[in-house]
């Protein structure tokens, strides 16, 4: 598979100009067939081992009491005709059981369970190989919910006209970089990423979760550190290196055809 490669100069400013590059070839993985399945179990997968283990202390008595355990009580023995609970002091209402009123849970969340989803190698370079293949059609890329010009050819793989793109100046690097998206059709997804922030709902607002933002365009690259740091600062854009490229990269959440642009020098990588 053969694609042409779009060759980007930077002029005075952020100014930017597109030309056709060259003639690139393709890595295989370009046509594998896409299993949707497939990628999405990967990406569940890979989600659940990241899990990190949470549930309840283990009850120490009065010396740090759990929820639902933090009342003065009482047991009334037995031959009273009334249930074996513990009960207030001073009242017969039952307490610290699972069935009374501000108790604790019946069987709340345990530490030692484990999350993890075991999958296999081979299956999982074939989903990332799979999400790879979709990248390079258009249609899978729009139905995802990406906006680009309508000239947009896929696969989108960039080069410097001069020299590597990915030798970025950090000069105004993020008014740089935008230019560059706007130049070869992608700014109309930046600016959906930009604009479809939103609040979070529920308590991850207040643990550091504040706002959601959508997906927008990935960038491959060989090297991060310079482009990389232009990037970084644009709403819903990632920046991943060729060699460690998943299928959670290509498939946020499952869902096949994340808006992706290639440099040359990380196909160099792919093969």
């Amino acid at each position: 598979m053969k694609t042409k490669s779009l060759s980007i100069s930077f002029s005075e400013g952020v100014s930017v100009s597109v030309d056709s590059g060259s003639s690139v070839s393709m890595p295989d993985a370009f046509e594998s067939s896409v299993r949707e399945d497939l990628v999405r179990r990967a990406v569940h997968s890979s989600r659940a081992n990241r899990r990190q283990a949470y549930g309840h202390r283990e009850h120490q008595g009065r010396r740090k009491p759990v929820a639902g355990m933090k009342h003065s009580v009482e047991w009334w023995g037995k031959g009273r005709g009334v249930s074996r609970i513990m009960r207030r002091s001073g009242s017969r209402e039952g307490a610290e059981n699972p069935h009374t009123r501000g108790g604790r849970r019946a069987h709340g969340p345990k530490v030692a369970k484990d999350w993890t989803q075991k999958m296999n190698t081979k299956e999982r370079r074939a989903a990332r190989d799979s999400a790879l293949a979709a990248t390079a059609q258009g249609e899978m890329v729009r139905s995802r919910g990406h906006r680009f010009d309508s000239e947009v050819s896929f696969p989108i793989v960039i080069e410097g006209s001069e020299g590597s793109i990915e030798e970025f100046d950090l000069n105004q690097g993020t008014q740089r970089f935008i230019a560059m998206m706007d130049a070869i059709g992608v700014g109309e997804d930046l600016e959906r990423a930009r604009t479809g922030r939103s609040i979070r709902a529920g308590k991850g607002k207040m643990r550091g979760r504040r706002r959601k933002t959508p997906k927008s365009v990935l960038l491959v690259v060989s090297d991060k550190s310079s482009i990389g740091k232009a990037a970084r600062n644009v709403p819903g854009v990632d920046v991943v290196v060729a060699k460690d490229l998943s299928a959670e990269h290509l498939a946020p959440g499952g869902d096949v055809g994340r808006l992706t642009v290639f440099t040359k020098e990380a196909l160099g990588e792919m093969r």
